[in-house]
């Protein structure tokens, strides 16, 4: 069942595109202040799965206010990253933060979908996304694009939620994200439905072995999943 983060009509890519455009101003905050500061370490532990691979040009989908992509040039000599992303505000915000870290010359920000890549292919040493992919319209097509992309030998890097199963984490974890987040993001936010459709996404999101199974099917080899913090998080990683 497709989830989207309001009840009105237009496709799911537009109401996405509309929902982080409201949030985009508190984004970074909210981030940091709703995981605990955790998530600073699991972008961390995404950035360490290109680590023997030092790649050269990295494609960031999803890159929101560019965080993954400032923090993989503060660990690598990048030649090249390019952010693409469906919010325009969300971008705006990410190319100030670029600004102030003298990186202009290094990472490149477009508007641009998952489902749709305006590059050629085999051009990009490594695919990233964080939190990203169950906000595709159509993962499978999300998916097959950003293999398209990837060069042979390629690495496709996703970080995103995923459901703890261990007893009493999981009651927790669900009654945070479906209780306390939503309203806190309210209250700092103003649009409660941003954090109502975070619950919504990753209860919906076929992650672990079914996303692994998926990821097989588009053609990726040599996949693995590294679940982070007892399963709240994991960390996919295939070759193209």
């Amino acid at each position: 069942m497709e989830v989207k983060p309001y009840d009105i009509a237009g496709s799911k890519k537009e109401q996405v595109s509309k929902m982080f455009d409201s949030i985009a101003k508190r984004y970074d905050f909210l981030n940091h202040f709703l995981s605990l500061g955790v998530d600073k370490w699991w972008r961390k532990k995404m950035i360490d799965e290109l680590d023997s691979l030092k790649p050269g040009r990295i494609l960031d989908v999803a890159t929101g206010t560019a965080d993954v992509a400032i923090a993989t040039v503060k660990r690598f000599p990048v030649q090249k990253i390019i952010g693409v992303d469906v919010s325009p505000q969300m971008l705006a915000f990410g190319r100030k933060k670029i600004q102030a870290e003298g990186m202009e010359q290094t990472i490149e920000l477009q508007d641009g979908e998952s489902e749709n890549l305006q590059f050629e292919n085999n051009i990009f040493d490594a695919v990233t996304v964080a939190y990203g992919v169950r906000n595709f319209e159509r993962l499978d097509k999300g998916l097959s694009e950003m293999y398209r992309v990837l060069k042979p030998s390629g690495k496709l890097v996703v970080l995103e939620f995923s459901k703890p199963t261990m007893f009493p984490l999981k009651q927790a974890f669900n009654f945070y994200f479906q209780h306390i987040l939503p309203v806190v993001g309210k209250l700092t936010s103003k649009d409660p439905k941003a954090y109502e459709y975070l619950y919504q996404s990753v209860q919906a999101f076929p992650n672990g072995a079914a996303f692994v199974k998926i990821l097989a099917t588009t053609g990726f080899k040599s996949i693995q999943c590294k679940p982070l913090s007892f399963g709240i998080c994991s960390i996919y990683t295939g070759i193209k």
